[in-house]
């Protein structure tokens, strides 16, 4: 038993769970509805708000105009997958993996692209040695390990006078850190995670020498439609101006684009790093004031300011199933156990859409659980 609560004791819920999904405060569907929905994409009214969409993820993200930004289908993953399908081939590959995402950047590139690629691994909570890579290939990484909860710390570890493309699945990352677009060629993220919008869409953000590389190189495997960024040998730029390669979900456009405004209206970038910092501070306090939860990070440089993932004492994935359970059945948090492939854990969402206090809220619930199981 903890000091913190007698056993059987609910505490107050907090407002929000602690899942990925978190919804930015103040969110309501009936704040949705725009003449957009039920409307064709490619119709005036479609492609404007598309392109209002891509407008407000540039200025929130602070994107320079050296950037173009594409919606496209299939998630961060499809957006991952089209610019490694699009891109890789024109000289030697080195991918990073410490975590289960960036296991699957190496499995498409070793078993599915078969361009044998330098292969740079870390165990779960660890950042690989980034001295190791080489920057005369092309680099694939994750900019912070959703599953793991360990992030690059900065980016002056990629070469500036790199001749390979830096390509980085930001998809935890964006909205909540700083990105060094200057050190960027490919970036790739999806709606649901940091802005806390709906899936199936992602969004690719490509800089001039990945450009340079889409109108230079031609793959040696065949691209399906979803994938192809060129015609004739040239970018295709309507995909950049809110004319998408697909259908998308204009109620999904919709969601993207109220917690956009929601982001931009509290303080844009530095209020979203703010309160996702805010946040991340806040479960620390948690776990520090208990002496069987832990960081799998145990590297504060390292260790997400977004999905923190924690070690239980003793926890083996029976228990954490279990316990997070418990929390799911009194509505207190949802998924909140650890990832299906990471050590035995807790994985807490800390971005900006959710609110400190929720987080503070969370102590007493973990405490009851803890409890209960003990």
């Amino acid at each position: 038993m903890t000091e913190h609560t007698r056993p059987g004791t609910k505490p107050a819920r907090p407002y929000f769970s602690s899942g990925p999904c978190a919804k930015p405060p103040g969110w309501a569907p009936e704040k949705l509805a725009t003449q957009s929905l039920g409307r064709s994409h490619r119709g005036r009214i479609g492609k404007a708000r598309l392109k209002h969409c891509i407008e407000l993820m540039r200025g929130v993200l602070e994107v320079p105009d050296t950037h173009r930004i594409g919606i496209v289908p299939g998630s961060d993953t499809g957006a991952v997958e089209m610019a490694m399908w699009s891109l890789l081939g024109a000289r030697g590959v080195t991918t990073l993996a410490w975590e289960s995402f960036g296991e699957g950047w190496v499995t498409d590139a070793v078993k599915q692209l078969r361009i044998d690629p330098a292969v740079i691994r870390a165990d779960y909570g660890q950042l690989p040695d980034l001295t190791q890579v080489d920057w005369a290939t092309d680099v694939i990484f994750t900019w912070n390990g959703t599953t793991s909860g360990v992030r690059v710390p900065d980016g002056e570890w990629i070469a500036p006078d790199r001749e390979g493309l830096a390509i980085a699945d930001a998809t935890s990352a964006v909205f909540a850190q700083d990105i060094p677009w200057d050190k960027i060629d490919v970036l790739t993220f999806s709606w649901q995670k940091v802005l806390g919008g709906e899936g199936a869409h992602g969004v690719l953000i490509l800089g001039p020498r990945a450009v340079e590389r889409l109108e230079s190189h031609t793959p040696a495997w065949p691209l399906p439609k979803v994938f192809r960024l060129t015609s004739k040998g040239a970018l295709s730029e309507g995909i950049f101006n809110g004319e998408t390669i697909n259908t998308p979900s204009m109620l999904a456009v919709e969601d993207a684009i109220f917690a956009l405004e929601w982001a931009k209206g509290i303080g844009g970038l530095a209020a979203m790093k703010a309160r996702a910092d805010a946040n991340a501070a806040a479960l620390d306090r948690l776990v520090q004031d208990r002496d069987w939860l832990g960081h799998l990070a145990t590297d504060p440089a390292s260790r997400s300011n977004t999905s923190v993932c924690l070690t239980v004492a003793g926890a083996d994935a029976g228990f954490i199933k279990h316990f997070a359970a418990l929390l799911e059945a009194e509505d207190a948090a949802y998924d909140i156990a650890g990832y299906r492939d990471a050590p035995p854990g807790l994985r807490i969402w800390c971005g900006a859409t959710v609110d400190t206090a929720d987080i503070e809220a969370l102590g007493p619930w973990l405490d009851w659980a803890w409890d209960a199981l003990n």
